[in-house]
């Protein structure tokens, strides 16, 4: 008997075979942070605390198995051992027998990866190991107990070319590629609890700032379908809306700041009277607030304007995506940042413009912004098509050693000119880049 310590529950090895496909492996660290890897695919996981971490590794897992329609194999590491799991699509976990598991079990109740349906009454019970009551089921429990969807047919690689050889006769599953990117879709469109903000920072020009606001907003309007906002928070003048494709008017965010009495009007305020201040990115699904455009005007915004700005503009969109200037002390900067629920750091790769990123988080850790920091998702994009390998491993290591995540993304020719983004010229190597990073992000909201 294979004993997994939860309080004074023992639950039994699974006997049933599950196969080996895909190699699912999950690793638990002691500063609650772990990784998550399906078929050599790395997924970072981070949480308050090492249970959180567990819960995220579950989940993520659980959809792997919902995905396959079975239960699949995971090998866990963490301070205390390794052990290898079957998860089931429903959630359920058991641990797989005929292991050693001599670092299976934790001292002390310290947690695992395995649960069971048991209250704590009847663990602390003296009948616990009595057959315990369960509850009436309801419909909620019927419905939770329907088999997953099928996964679809294959679409992409050689798995698709077989099935069209053969006119659909043979249908091989989608390979890991698919069933990536199936997956960040799925994350990326998945449902919030309410209008979310990230913020894009990094107090050097030219660090791929505006081209990370305008990739994300992209992704998240395609898979989302819509109500995202890619806005220009800058104090005087930045280049999204140079970035974005033309609208009929060159209203900016000074503009819709003058007349944001209008849309504060509950009884008045309609999302299609924005179209006037925003600029409408069509396929991609998302709108662009720009910065102030007059080179002869002194209006600014500061921390009160993007306040107002903020709270309005919550009410008609879903997932906002700032882009900030390069004064880190501005009010509106540091507006932008405290209402930040996912800070995505990002940097060429080169060494002043890392440098840049890396002085930007000591400044938040000193002004006790620790919490965001270690949120954050770092995005290193590459100058050229072949960057500085010894360069990439330095950034890497010290970005993932102080945020969530870190992203590499590929230079693209249709990036190289800086003029209005096509989202469809971009090489499909880089679209996909973009939908992990869009991925993580969404993570964390």
């Amino acid at each position: 008997m294979i004993r997994i310590c939860l309080c004074s529950v023992t639950l039994e090895p699974m006997n049933l075979p599950v196969p080996t496909f895909p190699k699912i492996e999950a690793t638990v660290k002691a500063d609650a942070t772990g990784t998550v890897s399906v078929n050599g695919h790395v997924q970072d996981v981070s949480g308050a605390t090492d249970s959180a971490v567990r819960a995220e590794i579950v989940a993520l897992v659980t959809a792997t198995a919902i995905e396959f329609g079975r239960p699949v194999r995971l090998h866990t590491r963490d301070p205390f051992g390794e052990q290898d799991l079957a998860v089931h699509p429903d959630g359920h976990i058991e641990p797989l027998s005929g292991l050693d598991t001599a670092g299976a079990v934790e001292p002390t109740g310290a947690p695992t990866l395995a649960h069971a349906d048991i209250s704590r009454a009847a663990l602390e019970s003296p009948t616990s190991q009595m057959a315990v009551r369960r509850p009436r089921p309801t419909l909620d429990d019927l419905l939770q107990s329907r088999p997953p969807a099928p996964i679809g047919p294959a679409t992409t690689g050689w798995q698709s070319a077989v099935r069209k050889l053969t006119g659909g006769l043979i249908r091989p599953a989608p390979g890991a590629f698919e069933l990536a990117h199936r997956a960040a879709i799925e994350r990326v469109s998945r449902s919030l609890s309410g209008p979310r903000t990230i913020v894009v920072i990094n107090p050097k020009g030219g660090a791929h700032k505006t081209t990370s606001t305008m990739l994300l907003s992209a992704t998240f309007g395609i898979h989302r379908g819509g109500s995202v906002l890619a806005w220009d928070n800058n104090e005087t003048r930045g280049t999204l809306g140079w970035r974005a494709q033309p609208a009929r008017h060159q209203n900016t965010a000074v503009d819709l700041l003058r007349d944001l009495d209008r849309f504060n009007d509950i009884r008045n305020a309609r999302v299609g009277d924005l179209d006037n201040y925003v600029r409408a990115q069509n396929p991609t699904q998302f709108d662009v607030l720009a910065s102030d455009e007059d080179a002869a005007a002194s209006s600014t915004i500061d921390a009160g304007a993007f306040e107002n700005l903020h709270q309005t503009l919550s009410r008609f969109y879903r997932v906002i995506v700032v882009d900030t200037g390069n004064n880190m002390r501005a009010s509106n900067w540091e507006a932008a940042l405290a209402a930040a629920d996912q800070v995505v750091i990002v940097s060429t790769i080169r060494e002043d413009t890392a440098n840049s990123a890396a002085w930007l988080v000591d400044g938040l850790y000193e002004k006790g912004h620790e919490d965001k920091v270690r949120n954050a998702v770092t995005v290193l994009a590459s100058p050229s098509k072949v960057a500085d390998p010894q360069l990439v491993r330095r950034l890497d290591s010290h970005f993932h050693s102080l945020t969530r995540a870190v992203h590499h993304v590929p230079q693209d020719d249709a990036l190289v000119d800086g003029g209005t983004l096509n989202f469809d010229a971009l090489a499909p190597a880089t679209r996909e880049a973009w939908l992990q990073v869009t991925a993580t992000v969404a993570d964390g909201l």
